[in-house]
């Protein structure tokens, strides 16, 4: 049978005000990209979202970001290399704390925003985001964009590569994500995003935005936690991959 993880942002808040509905979209998700406090989330939201995730068995995973609270770790930065990578592992090692706290471990690593589509083609950026990564814990799988100069470099490194795909972004014709600012960048109608998850779980293709039919083979499905209804969306999301015939499953 065919299996894919489903995963989601969480814990995009920061003190009294909540982005993302973190304990719903943790009754769907089997895995839970958790801010780190750079791009949202803070301590208490950390803890919280660390319990709640270890309480239903969904795996725990460092979503790491530029430092960019305003910006929702969506603008791009110049951070030199050094101190990306000690800032990585400086987000790893907090949410750790937390994970340990309520009987889990952190069991992957995902960059978000603005870093993680910088790591798909900037080497230099990559590499310290990896350098951050094994600093932190040289055994942690990373979770990316297929063909990503992260993903091979994480390889070459040493660690657990995890492919990635997105269930409610366009894509370009090369495979990469459309950028937000562009119109359409992001998919919103739920019968859309039911059709393009089976279809991206069940032959590893996906229509672009240019109409064209590309290839993006993933072992883990993402839905964003700050999209309008997110939760009715991955409800029905889970509910068409399995089905279709897909075993919902963590991959970590």
């Amino acid at each position: 049978m065919t299996s894919i993880d489903l995963n989601a942002d969480l814990g995009e808040g920061f003190g009294r005000w909540r982005l993302t509905d973190d304990e719903r979209l943790l009754s769907v998700v089997t895995s839970a990209n958790v801010a780190c406090g750079f791009h949202a989330g803070d301590a208490t939201t950390m803890r919280r979202v660390c319990e709640l995730a270890a309480e239903r068995g969904v795996r725990i995973g460092a979503q790491v970001s530029y430092r960019d609270l305003a910006g929702f770790g969506r603008r791009a930065m110049e951070v030199p290399p050094a101190e990306l990578a000690a800032e990585v592992a400086y987000q790893i090692g907090a949410l750790e704390v937390f994970a340990r706290a309520a009987g889990a471990r952190v069991a992957y690593v995902k960059p978000h925003g603005a870093l993680y589509n910088r790591v798909v083609r900037d080497e230099e950026q990559a590499g310290a985001v990896v350098d951050g990564v094994v600093l932190a814990d040289a055994t942690l799988p990373v979770l990316g964009l297929p063909g990503s100069r992260l993903l091979e470099l994480a390889g070459k490194a040493g660690l657990p590569v995890v492919t990635e795909a997105f269930a409610d972004r366009a894509y370009t014709d090369e495979g990469t994500l459309v950028p937000r600012r562009q119109e359409g960048a992001v998919v919103t109608d739920p019968e859309s995003v039911v059709a393009r998850s089976v279809g991206l779980a069940r032959s590893g293709e996906v229509e672009a935005h240019s109409g064209r039919r590309i290839r993006v083979r993933a072992r883990s499905l993402c839905l964003h936690g700050d999209t309008p209804g997110a939760v009715d969306l991955a409800r029905r999301v889970r509910g068409g991959l399995e089905a279709s015939g897909v075993r919902v499953e963590a991959f970590a």
